[in-house]
């Protein structure tokens, strides 16, 4: 028998998520109408041997409470259980990402560091882009050498935009 995980759409200041759980975690936290979406949910009914419904749950409403608070400034954590399904590398490489204060940001070559794979740089840029659990799991807090703004499965104009709103919260 198949597991359920509940998924439901969310309307942010710089577009609509979708988000899903299990009966007790968040699995995804992605932009709505983007590829890399529809692989993260592939992968999660794949892995999770699971199949998406339409309905809430507490953790999803949880989590747009949440969310509420952080597009407000007024969260700077998350406080709700995630459930990140994805290879080693990958899970050892979001973790890293949670490290990332609110408001700073990190290159993909100091993640690559952090996690003691200096010369993995591509292989940790590919590992943020499969991120599924995005704004829970900061991957729009890395940045391109220099600082440059690369790469963003939601799309640059939302990275900038969520640089933006850490950057002016009191």
């Amino acid at each position: 028998m198949k597991k359920v995980i509940c998924i439901q759409h969310y309307s942010s200041l710089c577009g609509e998520l979708i988000i899903a759980s299990t009966e007790d975690a968040l699995c995804l936290c992605d932009w709505n109408d983007m590829p890399c979406a529809e692989r993260s949910r592939r992968r999660l009914e794949r892995l999770l041997n699971a199949e998406f419904r339409k309905r809430s749950s507490a953790v999803i409403e949880e989590a747009k409470r949440q969310l509420d608070e952080y597009f407000a400034g007024k969260r700077r954590e998350f406080e709700i259980p995630l459930l990140p399904v994805g290879t080693d590398f990958q899970l050892c490489v979001w973790k890293a990402l949670l490290d990332i204060p609110y408001g700073e940001t990190r290159s993909y070559m100091e993640i690559a560091k952090a996690i003691g794979n200096e010369k993995g740089v591509r292989a940790v840029a590919q590992a943020i882009g499969a991120n599924g659990i995005d704004i829970f799991i900061p991957c729009h807090r890395v940045v391109g050498a220099k600082h440059s703004l690369t790469g963003f499965a939601g799309g640059l104009d939302k990275k900038k935009f969520l640089l933006n709103l850490e950057s002016k919260a009191p």
